[in-house]
């Protein structure tokens, strides 16, 4: 390949983690790209009309304290938005906004197909050393302070033959591009887990609903069912209550009823009060316990959900069938969207497994940004807390390719720069 377009990093995604890291890396003499295959915030304009984020946006920042879905510590939702729990294309507005001050090279419609590592950027441990390492320090090689490479910062210097000198190459509609880092920031919306049980094929998974309200009213049937309990599902409930249809709900557990501190485990207090407004409705049924096994569709058009009872538990309905009229929908959550890269982040148990930087421990260079970000079994998968990464990953690459840091305080000033993980402790909560 020729003629490649060259940037210091690629960043791909232009959703909350993409434009927020894309922020961070823009305050150091860096020359960024953030690459989006749709448009600023296009998962949030997919959220059903009635969704709303979940984490309230409070205009707090002159008291050090930045507004919960910032994804910079200057700028605040409820400030721009009015809103204390903005919808989806609301959230995308400020996002839009944010790219649009900070002036942003994103580029829009531009699809990664493929991205190849050309043997780890500069000051990075090979892959050898680093394939089986999934909590090693941060991997910097220098000489007196100064970069052992001489491949250097786009507005520094120039970088040699992509072919030949490390780096990535991001194969693109829009022709190759040559990045000495990427930073994947895809999300998980794009990816709904479809894949439930045996019929899930008859289903319909809340990504898929532009309106609940819309919804019910396109079906002549006065009943559905949803198959999860979690945020998603309690949300799309609610809304079709009231919307004055009848809805039943299926967990294995009962995530209504579980209570703790961390946020990521629990229904929110959001979706609690929601639930509790229509608690004593006829319409609405909660039911735990129940793991769902099997959807089918009968010669009538119904459709049947085959359930077994959890360990402890007995259902509602005795022999674990339940018809309903409309299609099920799926409340299953989300995978993250890797892409072309989901081969070069390693798994286990299902995690996607991170250096204490980010970085991908079999892919020096590749960094995640976003809900999918784990550590010590704690879920980054909040805004307030996957944005306390941004400046993690930005000072990484920025001592790496040998430029200033220093404007990346302002995080620590803000307390949105978390480079201690013995920090996340989910359990310290008094009451």
């Amino acid at each position: 390949m020729t003629d490649h377009e060259r940037v210091d990093v690629a960043i791909v995604g232009a959703g909350a983690a993409g434009i927020g890291v894309g922020v961070a890396l823009s305050a150091l003499d860096l020359e960024i790209r953030i690459l989006e295959r749709d448009e600023i915030g296009a998962s949030f304009r997919y959220w059903p009309a009635e969704m709303r984020c979940i984490t309230p946006s409070f205009p707090s920042n002159s008291f050090g304290l930045t507004d919960l879905n910032a994804i910079t510590p200057d700028t605040s939702p409820a400030l721009s938005l009015d809103r204390e729990h903005p919808s989806g294309d609301e959230y995308a507005d400020y996002l839009e906004v944010v790219a649009e001050f900070y002036e942003l090279p994103v580029e829009t419609g531009v699809e990664v197909t493929a991205v190849e590592s050309r043997g780890g950027p500069a000051g990075a441990e090979s892959d050898e050393e680093t394939a089986s390492e999934c909590e090693r320090a941060d991997a910097v090689t220098a000489v007196d302070g100064e970069r052992a490479d001489a491949v250097t910062a786009v507005d520094g210097g120039a970088i040699d033959d992509p072919e030949t000198n490390g780096g990535f190459v991001l194969e693109t509609h829009d022709g190759p591009i040559h990045s000495e880092y990427v930073v994947w920031a895809g999300g998980q919306f794009g990816t709904p887990r479809t894949d439930h049980v045996p019929g899930s094929s008859l289903c319909v998974h809340t990504s898929e609903v532009e309106s609940w309200a819309d919804y019910a009213a396109a079906r002549s049937a006065d009943d559905f069912l949803i198959v999860g309990g979690f945020e998603s599902g309690i949300d799309a409930a609610v809304a079709l209550v009231e919307a004055g249809r009848r809805v039943r709900v299926l967990d294995s557990g009962e995530p209504w009823a579980a209570r703790g501190p961390d946020p990521s485990d629990v229904l929110s207090p959001y979706t609690l009060e929601r639930l509790e407004s229509v608690a004593d409705s006829d319409r609405l049924q909660v039911e735990g316990g129940a793991v769902v096994e099997e959807v089918r569709r009968r010669s009538d058009g119904c459709f049947e959900v085959d359930a077994r009872p959890a360990d402890g538990y007995e259902l509602d309905d005795g022999d674990g069938t339940y018809t309903v009229g409309t299609r099920p929908l799926l409340a299953t959550g989300f995978e993250p969207t890797l892409g072309p890269v989901a081969n070069l982040f390693p798994r286990a148990e299902g995690t996607i497994r991170l250096t204490d930087r980010d970085e991908s421990p079999s892919t020096p260079g590749l960094f995640l940004a976003g809900p999918a970000v784990e550590h010590d079994d704690v879920e980054f998968c909040f805004i307030y807390k996957f944005r306390a990464r941004f400046p993690v990953i930005a000072e990484t690459i920025g001592e790496r390719l040998g430029v200033d840091t220093e404007p990346l305080q302002v995080y620590r000033e803000a307390n949105m720069f978390l480079d201690d993980l013995s920090c996340c402790e989910p359990d310290l909560c008094d009451c």
